[in-house]
């Protein structure tokens, strides 16, 4: 499978899905799902059961799900919501906006 044009820390809006409309933070990706895991968004209840010596409670947590890379759109910070595009700048490869031209910046 190709290489994601999304990264860790990068802020993206939701597309499809009951949680159409929301911006959030991508805290994980996972390239050969095809997925990303963006911050407070397709919240579910999962059970956790309590571990005996580590003092957790258990109960309901609630926890994001992972959401398919296709469903979601690339925020440029001066530009809004746009596609990206890779280019080759010496030796490195560069994310660029396909609206505005300009580098996006790659939050490590």
């Amino acid at each position: 499978m190709p290489s994601l044009k999304i990264h860790r820390n990068d802020t993206v809006k939701v597309l499809r899905g009951s949680d159409r409309g929301k911006t959030g933070r991508v805290l994980r990706v996972f390239p050969d799902e095809g997925t990303v895991l963006v911050e407070h968004v397709r919240v579910v209840k999962k059970t956790v059961s309590s571990k005996r010596g580590q003092r957790t409670k258990g109960g309901i947590a609630e926890q994001e799900s992972p959401i398919n890379v296709s469903n979601v759109v690339l925020i440029c910070p001066n530009c809004g919501p746009a596609r990206a595009t890779t280019k080759l700048e010496g030796d490195f490869r560069v994310r660029i906006c396909k609206n505005c031209g300009q580098n996006l910046p790659t939050k490590k």
